[in-house]
């Protein structure tokens, strides 16, 4: 199967550069409605060359269709039901085997270098899309930390407040949401640690304030509204893989050749257009990864 790199897109299919200015003009008008209230302020971010040259998903797309159980299992409810969370005051706690834990204040985070990081995003149920996030890299926040020998995996939470995400309520899934990655799934280039989109803060339902983006796996890798951040020896337990552990694996890589037990992962849908295309490994990004996996079986460490 083909991968692309960015010098293999054709032209006609990079985004002309007055119609994401328009985009984010557009972001000026409508995030307000999406921050609870707060100022809205324009981050500051330098291109980064790991972007994609893809056409990016409308600020539409990217706000109104989403995943976030903790806001209802609706595509629409997240942007629906996340208005009501407070983002201000919020701190993560970063801990664990680690010689200088600490918690870090949402605007400690802002101050650290951003980028903009145009990235695919691969949902486990088969569809995708193209955005423009705001972010650093997450190996910058862990080395402040300074992880020990100890240290294997890194462990993330999602906040657990169940007046303000009303999904939480429900017993969907053991709450709070979980995620893990290896440490050096951590400090690969490509994983970074979003506090924007589209130029601007992060809306509620996307993750607000602070989210992971780990482009090479499935979506729900990507935790949102994270809160602890906790390096540890041994595997971390996982709320997707806790919930249903035949379907949804520690690794999640994006994978073609191995399909949910339920559907097909070798074609996917891009929101936005009406014809399906073929996944690409590690959603197009093997030549920077696969070999995090050289050696393993990816069928059974799926």
């Amino acid at each position: 199967m083909l991968i692309k790199k960015p010098s293999d897109i054709p032209p006609s299919e990079i985004t002309p550069e007055a119609v994401y200015l328009n985009r984010r003009s557009f972001m000026l008008g409508a995030a307000g409605l999406m921050l609870s209230g707060e100022t809205l302020a324009a981050l500051a971010a330098r291109k980064s060359p790991l972007s994609t040259s893809e056409p990016l998903n409308s600020l539409k797309d990217i706000t109104s269709y989403n995943n976030y159980y903790e806001f209802g299992t609706d595509k629409a409810d997240p942007a629906a039901n996340a208005g009501r969370l407070k983002t201000r005051p919020w701190s993560v706690l970063v801990d664990g085997d680690v010689a200088k834990p600490r918690r870090f204040g949402i605007e400690e985070l802002l101050k650290f270098p951003q980028e903009e990081r145009i990235y695919r995003l691969r949902c486990v149920e088969g569809w995708s899309m193209v955005i423009p996030w705001i972010g650093f890299p997450l190996a910058s926040l862990l080395k402040q930390v300074e992880p020990t020998g100890k240290a294997k995996y890194v462990a993330f939470e999602t906040l657990q407040r169940p007046a303000e995400m009303p999904g939480q309520q429900r017993r969907v899934l053991d709450w709070p949401y979980r995620e893990g990655l290896r440490l050096d799934e951590a400090l690969h280039p490509l994983t970074i640690l979003a506090v924007g989109l589209y130029g601007n803060p992060l809306p509620n339902q996307n993750g607000a304030p602070i989210r992971l983006v780990v482009p090479w796996k499935y979506g729900f890798k990507s935790i949102k509204s994270i809160v602890r951040i906790r390096l540890t020896e041994q595997q971390p337990l996982t709320s997707w893989n806790l919930a249903a552990p035949d379907e949804y694996g520690f690794y999640s890589n994006v994978n073609p050749a191995v399909d949910h037990p339920r559907w097909s992962q070798a074609s996917e849908r891009r929101i936005g257009e009406f014809f399906k295309r073929k996944t690409l490994p590690f959603n197009g990004y093997a030549e920077q990864v696969a070999g995090l996996y050289r050696g393993m079986d990816l069928r059974r460490d799926f």
